[in-house]
């Protein structure tokens, strides 16, 4: 089979999680269901954050923002999946397996700044309660995130461009269920140095520092809390770490796993399976990991259920209402 230029390339072929087509019907009801648990969650979160006054802090800003990273990072490479497992089709376009790319860099690169900048938050208001306020305003907050989404824009830029310069066979076969960076790279048929060594220095850099800026911080507050001699103080601080911790910890881990599945293992459905954990259940379970420990944003969210309840009977209040007025104004 003869190499062709990527001009020449209409689309690949991505592999499916399972190649039983009676199990099939069974991964696309449970995509379906992690899908909408994942929007449904944190469309609550961004809701809750938006229109409570008590919930417009630092914490829940980058929280919101969190949120909706995670929408579009799971709606990145979700969608396309189900679409393919309902009509039992691996093709995908070239151009739209580079927007795959371009955009699981960005969302990926975002969630990992946001939780740096999630960890430098909860430093500054233990470690610096009196000054909080001062040093975490709305304008730096603003400047920490448009920052980091002008950061990983630009990076993933640099990616697809390099892609752009790389030949194809027809019909190339991807071994994941989407297009990764790496398994793009994997089936290239040109020269792939140079790719290779902006994604080990682009993964090191967004990995390591925000890493490093996570255990500075937790460090940090480790070392305030045990100057602490309350205990009910450093329950209450802790208690604000505890749910950024468990997003940290599973975040990290299942992105860790990937790599580590991939670099010792060559199967492609041990690698698909990390994968899995690392864009499709991170992103769904972080809004209940927060909601189910944070009883500010529980107290949002019953708010909001009790106006939703509350919305029928005032609708038949004013439906009764506009009856005795039609009936009265009758001659």
């Amino acid at each position: 089979m003869e190499g062709e230029n990527h001009t020449s390339i209409s689309r690949f072929l991505l592999l499916c999680l399972s190649d039983d087509h009676e199990l099939l019907p069974f991964l696309f009801g449970l995509f379906l269901l992690m899908y909408l648990g994942a929007m449904l969650g944190n469309l609550l979160i961004i809701l809750a954050v938006s229109s409570d006054s008590h919930l417009h802090t630092p914490m829940y800003f980058f929280l919101s923002n969190l949120s909706f990273v995670d929408i579009c990072f799971i709606s990145t490479t979700v969608p396309k999946m189900l679409v393919n497992i309902q009509a039992q089709n691996k093709d995908i376009s070239y151009s739209g397996c580079l927007t795959q790319v371009c955009f699981i860099i960005i969302f990926a690169g975002m969630e990992n700044f946001l939780l740096s900048v999630m960890a430098f938050d909860r430093f500054v208001a233990i470690c610096n309660p009196l000054n909080y306020m001062v040093i975490m305003s709305p304008q730096f907050c603003a400047f920490l995130v448009l920052m980091s989404w002008f950061i990983i824009f630009w990076i993933s830029i640099l990616h697809i461009l390099l892609i752009k310069q790389l030949t194809f066979m027809v019909d190339t076969e991807i071994p994941h269920f989407f297009c990764e960076l790496a398994q793009v790279l994997k089936v290239a048929s040109s020269d792939t140095f140079i790719n290779i060594i902006c994604l080990y220095v682009t993964a090191a850099l967004l990995g390591a520092i925000p890493m490093v800026g996570i255990l500075f911080s937790y460090y940090q507050i480790v070392c305030s809390l045990l100057r602490i001699s309350s205990v009910v103080s450093k329950y209450k601080a802790f208690s604000t770490c505890g749910s950024h911790l468990c997003v940290v910890c599973l975040f990290y881990g299942t992105g860790i796993s990937v790599n580590l599945s991939s670099a010792v293992s060559r199967s492609s459905q041990r690698s698909m399976i990390f994968s899995v954990m690392y864009t499709v259940v991170t992103p769904m379970l972080n809004p209940f990991i927060y909601s189910l420990r944070n009883k500010d944003v529980i107290g949002a969210l019953r708010k909001h259920l009790s106006r939703a309840v509350s919305c029928p009977s005032f609708i038949s209040d004013f439906r009764t209402k506009w009856t005795l007025r039609s009936i009265r104004s009758t001659p």
